[in-house]
């Protein structure tokens, strides 16, 4: 007798078939979300492709640097919980040594699928060996949060704002669990439990954002020190970014996250088994309302 059930329902519809675009200025490439009528919510097909995307980036010896931004308004709003191009049902070569999730039943088809896709992606992408700088106007939600965390370094726009609402859920806090390691702990516990806004003000004194920016110098300013890391030596760099996310390791980041990737996975099956969904009875509509209600 099989344990596996028939594969989760694929009903998305994509919007576009280049949910990431792929420039390149001199040794510096940028990774562009490409998904603005939805504020670049991350689906499976815009993971994927961005991972194409950072694997380009790597696999050119002319790129010395990569920069990762979002089209239009907002930098990412997070993952995708509700658009048309939801594709939880959709399979994908993998790219970790995890089993497809389609046909994993109940709480075992989201663990499965995060592992790959969210903190598995993300380890990958921290890793990378040539310097990463994350370009952020606007929101940088939830998802979002775990995208510009993995950059060595983040520029944002005077009007940007991070947030982490995902405690209305039920959940503590999203995947790639690096708050505490990006925040004071006592910030970190204020930034979950409430859920509220922080400005890229604040996130500049508390140290998650290196440089203040605005919509108008933004791409100047990252440029600028995107050309300086691109004249710096290629290993020295590489060497440098190992050097100080083994500190981050020592610290217990890798633990941490692994520990709350566990606690985020129970809180899905508590929330399955006493609500509608296991969002915590929650929804892109209902999140959007909450957050908007907040301010």
């Amino acid at each position: 007798m099989s344990d596996l059930v028939e594969p989760y329902p694929a009903s998305h519809v994509y919007e576009t078939d280049q949910p990431v675009r792929y420039e390149q200025d001199g040794a510096v490439a940028h990774i562009i979300m490409d998904r603005p009528k939805y504020s670049n919510a991350q689906n499976n097909q815009m993971t994927y492709a961005l991972d194409d995307a950072f694997r380009r980036a790597v696999d050119d010896d002319a790129i010395r640097v990569i920069v990762l931004r979002g089209e239009g308004k907002h930098f990412s709003a997070g993952h995708d919980i509700g658009t048309p191009g939801r594709d939880l049902g959709a399979s994908w070569d993998r790219r970790h040594l995890f089993p497809d999730h389609v046909n994993k039943p109940a709480a075992e088809l989201l663990y499965t699928r995060e592992q790959e896709v969210y903190l598995g992606m993300c380890r990958r992408w921290r890793d990378i060996p040539k310097p990463t700088i994350a370009a952020v106007q606007g929101a940088c939600i939830a998802g979002g949060l775990m995208l510009a965390w993995v950059c060595d370094l983040i520029v944002a726009t005077d009007d940007a704002f991070f947030q982490d609402p995902v405690n209305r859920m039920g959940i503590p806090g999203v995947e790639y669990f690096a708050h505490g390691f990006e925040l004071p702990p006592r910030i970190a516990k204020e930034f979950i439990l409430l859920g509220e806004r922080m400005s890229a003000e604040r996130a500049y004194n508390f140290g998650m954002v290196n440089r203040l920016s605005t919509r108008e110098t933004l791409m100047a300013d990252v440029k600028a020190i995107a050309d300086e890391l691109a004249s710096r030596d290629r290993l020295g760099n590489w060497l440098t970014k190992q050097a100080l996310n083994h500190v981050e390791d020592l610290r217990g980041k890798r633990t941490a996250m692994d520990a709350v990737f566990h606690m985020h996975h129970f809180a899905h099956a508590q929330s399955d088994l006493v609500n509608s969904n296991n969002l915590g009875g929650m929804d892109a509509k209902s999140m959007a309302a909450a957050n908007k209600k907040q301010g």
